[in-house]
Parts: structure tokens; sequence; C-alpha cells
């Protein structure tokens, strides 16, 4: 049987996080559930929500081009990211043609609080290898959140077809955001990588805490 393109990337995504480190995986772990009633508000916001998730992808695609520009002497970055700036811009057509299908439009694109916050907490100046790490671990938490709120859409959605739909999705992130980690480790040392982290997930605990549950945005 002939797999399509979409199930091929999963299994990729599948043997990169089966070939990882075991304490990688175990590191990855988001401090804060999504409010419940997120889901039942994306749930009446589907339009919202499929315009904002396509710009997630186009977002996500166009910042793995810029890591790949800034760190063009880290090889192993270039290689692993340059076939998933090819997947997120394929994920972002597929969003597209669901709002197609719908006969829905792509509406605006909008202010995204969630990652601005998230960017206010990077390293400025300093070492180049402390504001690397910081870029690359902004992208691991984005894309933690993305395939935690996909769990959620995929298990709490009443349309048997969405749910199977953001599962899809979900299952891809999951690779995502543990090679983010990986590429971290890679070029700085891990126990350096782990402590920041750490302080990743806390920062963003509060970021969730303060921010209003909203059915229109992805984060």
């Amino acid at each position: 049987m002939r797999l399509s393109t979409f199930e091929t990337l999963e299994l990729v995504n599948f043997e990169i996080i089966m070939e990882l480190s075991e304490h990688t995986k175990n590191i990855l772990g988001l401090q804060l559930p999504t409010d419940p009633r997120w889901v039942d508000l994306a749930s009446i916001s589907l339009e919202e929500i499929l315009t904002d998730h396509a710009y997630c992808e186009q977002k996500a695609a166009t910042t793995c081009i810029t890591l790949i520009q800034r760190y063009s002497d880290k090889e192993k970055l270039v290689f692993e990211l340059a076939p998933i700036v090819t997947e997120e811009w394929g994920h972002f057509r597929l969003v597209l043609q669901e709002l197609r299908k719908r006969n829905l439009t792509l509406g605006k694109q909008r202010k995204d609080v969630y990652v601005n916050k998230l960017i206010e907490f990077q390293a400025k100046g300093g070492h180049l290898e402390d504001r690397m790490l910081d870029q690359l671990l902004t992208m691991a938490l984005i894309e933690a959140r993305s395939c935690e709120r996909f769990k959620r859409l995929s298990e709490g959605l009443n349309d048997e077809y969405m749910r199977n739909f953001y599962r899809r999705f979900m299952e891809s992130e999951a690779g995502h955001y543990t090679l983010f980690i990986d590429l971290a480790e890679t070029y700085v040392e891990k126990e350096k990588v782990r402590k920041r982290w750490q302080e990743w997930l806390a920062y963003e605990t509060d970021v969730m805490n303060s921010m209003e549950v909203r059915g229109d945005r992805i984060h």
C-alpha cells in the first residue's frame, strides 16, 4: 500500500521521537494543561481557529527558514530543519484546503500574544550560544503547546472528521518539539539546556495563566 505524503511524514516524525534519548523525551512536559473551556469555544469559532492555525503553520515554516539562514554553519540544524520547512508549508496548504472545502476564506493574520510573550523571555545580546538556545527552546515550546492544543481538539470536538483532522497535526507536532530540544542538546551542553528548559516551562505557565481563554486562537 502506498502511503500519502502526510502519512509518510507522520512515520518520519515517529522515528525521530524513537531515536531520542529517554531523558530528552522525559524533560518535555507542559506544566499547565489547556483550560477545558477552550475546546468548546473553539468549536463555536471554527473559521477563526482554522485561519489562526493556517498562519501558525506559515510562521513555523518561515521561522525555520530564518534559523537556517542565521545558523547556516550548523550542519545538523540546516539538514534537520529543511524538511520541516516543507512539512509546515504543507500543513498550511492543508488548512487552506479545509477552509476552501467549507466555503470559508483565509482571514486576516492576528497578533499572536502568546508567541510575542515568549519572545520577550528570549536572551537578548550576550553570547550567540545563549541566543540560539532560547530561539530553539521557543520553537520547542510553541510546538509543544500546539501539540497539546491539537490533542484537545482531537478529543473534544463533536465533529469526528475534525477530530481526526487535528489528531494528524498533533502527531506531527510531537515530532517537531522533540526535534528542537534535540538540536539544542547538539550544540549546547545538555545540563544547560535542561536547566533553561525548566525555566521556559515555568515562564510559559505564567504566560498561560495571564492570558484570556479565547476560542479564536490556537495559542
